[in-house]
């Protein structure tokens, strides 16, 4: 049986747990992406966690978010909070039970996951010059994308992708979603913050299809 005192010890090479410990992250939108983000930051051994959420827990969002059976009606940011905590009692949680606001204080990193472009673009307006680390996670059915914005090259992409609402699919982008794909997305998105904290280039622009079993990366990386 494995004895070691250290939890991190197996990922030490890969995730720089100073740099991480440093930080302040928060998650916006802890639906389907968002909720398995905040806990596989739990378990990489982030410190100091800011969840903002103005939703409450529904049937559904057992079979496609990972809220339990115990959640439900409570608020997505208080059971996320508790789930986090399950993980790991040290980390120091704020929940914000409310939309997103201009003048939130937020941490370094942002990484979003909410539902409507016309929401990100929102967001990505109040803290575009705040953050220092922005990833974006988006999701419909088993395709899933995700924008990493860290420098002025980056940022001026993500600027582009952000059209117009009225240009959207009709539905939430999360209308069709599985606890699969958003595990795999969120996944995806920490690989992006790693990647940032080991100074390795980050994918701006990375799209991935389960069913059609194909990635790819837009622009320069």
């Amino acid at each position: 049986m494995n004895t070691t005192l250290d939890r991190f010890e197996r990922q030490s090479e890969l995730v720089p747990a100073e740099k991480l410990r440093s930080l302040t992250v928060t998650v916006i939108g802890v639906g389907a992406i968002g909720r398995q983000v905040a806990l596989q930051l739990a378990s990489l051994g982030v410190r100091r966690l800011q969840l903002v959420d103005f939703d409450r827990v529904e049937p559904t969002n057992i079979t496609t978010q990972g809220y339990c059976k115990a959640d439900l009606g409570q608020s997505k940011v208080e059971a996320s909070a508790r789930a986090v905590q399950a993980i790991d009692t040290g980390i120091e949680v704020e929940t914000v039970n409310d939309r997103f606001r201009p003048g939130l204080g937020t941490g370094e990193v942002v990484i979003c996951c909410v539902d409507s472009i016309s929401s990100r673009a929102a967001i990505w307006r109040a803290l575009r010059e705040q953050c220092r680390f922005w990833c974006d996670g988006r999701m419909r059915g088993e395709v899933l994308r995700v924008l990493t914005a860290v420098d002025l090259p980056s940022r001026e992409h993500y600027d582009t992708t952000l059209f117009p609402q009225a240009e959207a699919q009709t539905g939430a982008c999360t209308s069709r979603s599985t606890i699969y794909t958003a595990g795999i997305a969120a996944g995806l998105m920490l690989h992006q913050l790693t990647r940032w904290l080991r100074q390795l280039p980050v994918d701006r622009d990375l799209s991935l299809n389960l069913l059609a079993g194909e990635i790819y990366l837009q622009g320069d990386q």
